[in-house]
């Protein structure tokens, strides 16, 4: 379980402190946790693996009051799991990543972790005739929480977007990956020159050059990082 009494909680730039700037989607009678509370209970059960409603909600069950004291509870009982959900979904999901991004990316980014880039469309999240918005991402592996979002504007695309979408982020020793559409050079260099990361990229047919040097090179059993220098 995760150890919520070691992450900074409390305090200029504690996650609470960041989520005070939150707007409660709720109506103010009957609330008995602070948005803020909720947030931060949901965003710790994420980081310990938790992956739905329901396993927030009986991952908040397990916090001390000690715990729940430091998340901003003003009771010693925690959320429940229609309260998690009701706050989530009433949330505009683009802010809330705003201000939980930087965080987590400030506890979990350090050598050895994997960080993910992908591409969305949101669906059903526009009116009739406009073009759905579309997101770049970037996540942990494990963790499957998202640090950075950008959105990809209509009369752009993904590939000049990364280099964007991660100058922000401490990524030295990390390995990012993506798939077959950022195989660039550009990228590739970007990544271990300026960010001293690793990457590890797919290389389809969309890329028939790069296939063939693959296959007569014979890299298969070839680990790469023992002939960086080739």
């Amino acid at each position: 379980m995760l150890d919520v009494n070691a992450l900074p909680l409390q305090g200029k730039g504690g996650l609470i402190d960041l989520l005070q700037a939150l707007v409660d989607p709720r109506k103010p009678r009957g609330v008995r946790h602070p948005v803020c509370t909720v947030v931060g209970i949901a965003v710790c059960a994420a980081l310990s693996g938790a992956r739905s409603f329901c396993a927030m909600g009986e991952w908040a069950q397990g916090l001390t009051r000690e715990a729940l004291e430091r998340l901003g509870a003003k009771r010693w009982t925690p959320p429940s799991e229609p309260t998690i959900r009701r706050v989530l979904q009433g949330l505009e999901a683009n802010r809330l990543d705003a201000h939980i991004g930087p965080w987590v990316a400030r506890q979990q980014l350090r050598p050895g972790v994997a960080v993910a880039v992908d591409g969305k469309s949101l669906r059903r999240s526009h009116d009739a005739g406009q073009r759905a918005p579309h997101l770049l991402s970037a996540l942990l592996h494990q963790e499957a929480v998202v640090v950075a979002p950008l959105e990809v504007e209509e009369k752009s695309n993904e590939i000049p977007k990364l280099p964007a979408l991660l100058a922000p982020l401490s990524l030295e020793g990390t390995m990012v990956t993506a798939d077959a559409l950022h195989t660039q050079k550009e990228t590739a260099r970007y990544l271990v020159e300026e960010k001293k990361a690793d990457y590890l990229f797919i290389a389809k047919d969309n890329q028939p050059t790069l296939r063939q040097d693959i296959a007569d090179l014979h890299l298969e059993a070839i680990p790469p990082s023992a002939h960086h220098d080739r």
